[in-house]
């Protein structure tokens, strides 16, 4: 895959261990597979764009909280002040709307004592929103300021966004470089294995998870139901199943499911009370949107389609199969979504989110431009927005995480 670049790069690079323009990863390593897809390599070049003590960077967090989003402030920062001695890094507050001089505050200059315990915090320190910004203005005010990089940390409509930042610079002639960060606990974005924050948000689900399989073993007849993240895939919902082990039913958007009939859902959990007198069940939050009749023309700031919750339907429908049937059951509801995705990262998550930010420092400095941090077989690639922005990323129903679910929980294929 082709990567845009400002130009040629004049200026050599104070790193000793640098990676060429030339290496390559392919998208499928299968033995006797295509490989498909050819990405470039991440990682520090030889040369470089911009000289460093004349370059100023900019940093933006958009969309909703995700574990580690400070980590990743930080370690760019990090990387940009003491690795290449940059002459100054912006923090933009308050997502896109902080590029526009009439909505947002004044950037922070961001310092190593500013940033010195931000990643034990969840959240960002710079603020976040959802929505759009005017191309045009946030441009003027780039330019104005001299920034000559921008790092935007979100989703694939902030990396769309940045890559409409960075057409509109290039026809005012400003070589503005900008790299993007994929940001999402739902572990959603093609091209990325493992997004930063997705192991944080599943060891705090299966958490909740336990106290749930507390609640519903506690008391004859509990059923416990934990609604989880995961807008159009099952990741959290599916790992957290596995990491917990006292999960008997998980719901997830890639498997449709239907509630009544001799082999729908409600009947199985029927037959799992009668046997062991209690249940706990995991909802993806964009599971079941079909038996919801959703309205497509709903959406939010970010031009995602609002979706209905399938947590208290799915808390009705078992109450009032209940009922029905005379059964007395005690139902206990758990929705810990913001408790999960403001925790501040684990370990893992915080080298993963190391990793990432230093690898687009690498790309920027290079004047590479309009290409988000991928990563693939261990390896940090450099993925064009435009392709990360046409594929979605889902569960597998033939593939090893789902068996896991089923394996884990005992359910059926299919509820149907």
């Amino acid at each position: 895959m082709n990567i845009s670049t400002l130009g040629h790069p004049p200026f050599h690079s104070p790193l000793n261990r640098t990676v060429s323009d030339e290496a390559r990863i392919p998208e499928f390593i299968e033995v006797g597979a295509e490989p498909g897809l050819q990405f470039e390599l991440a990682g520090p070049r030889a040369r470089l764009f911009f000289d460093p003590g004349q370059t100023r960077a900019g940093i933006v967090t958009c969309g909703g909280l995700c574990p580690g989003l400070n980590d990743v402030i930080r370690s760019l920062f990090l990387q940009l002040h003491y690795a290449y001695g940059l002459k100054e890094v912006l923090g933009f507050r308050g997502g896109y709307q902080g590029l526009d001089p009439a909505r947002g505050a004044e950037p922070i200059v961001l310092t190593s004592e500013f940033v010195d315990d931000i990643h034990k915090e969840g959240g960002t320190v710079l603020g976040t929103s959802r929505g759009p910004v005017d191309t045009g203005l946030a441009v003027d005010n780039l330019i104005r300021r001299g920034v000559n990089i921008l790092f935007t940390i979100g989703g694939d409509g902030t990396q769309r966004g940045g890559n409409e930042l960075f057409q509109e610079a290039k026809r005012r002639g400003h070589p503005l470089a900008v790299v993007g960060i994929p940001k999402t606990v739902d572990n959603d974005v093609p091209f990325v294995t493992r997004t930063f924050g997705y192991f944080t948000a599943v060891e705090e689900a299966a958490k909740v998870l336990d106290r749930a399989h507390t609640e519903a073993r506690s008391v004859a007849n509990g059923i416990a139901l934990v609604k989880l993240m995961g807008r159009h895939a099952g990741f959290i919902a599916a790992g957290a199943t596995v990491a917990s082990q006292d999960v008997n039913f998980t719901l997830v958007p890639e498997v449709p499911f239907k509630l009544d009939g001799p082999r729908g859902f409600l009947s199985a959990l029927h037959q799992r009370m009668r046997k062991r007198g209690h249940a706990v069940i995991v909802v993806a939050e964009g599971a079941g949107q079909d038996l919801l009749a959703a309205n497509a023309a709903e959406r939010d700031a970010s031009g995602n389609v609002k979706l209905k919750d399938i947590g208290q339907f799915l808390r009705e429908r078992i109450e009032a199969h209940f009922q029905a049937e005379k059964i007395p059951v005690v139902m206990r509801y758990f929705d810990p979504s913001y408790f999960v995705r403001s925790s501040p990262a684990n370990a893992e998550d915080s080298i993963l989110c190391d990793l990432f930010a230093r690898h687009a420092a690498h790309a920027a400095m290079a004047g590479k431009t309009g290409l988000v941090i991928g990563y693939l077989h261990n390896r940090f690639i450099h993925v064009p927005i435009e392709l990360l922005a046409s594929r979605k990323k889902q569960l597998d129903e033939a593939g090893f995480a789902w068996s896991a679910v089923l394996a884990a929980t005992g359910q059926p294929e299919r509820f149907e």
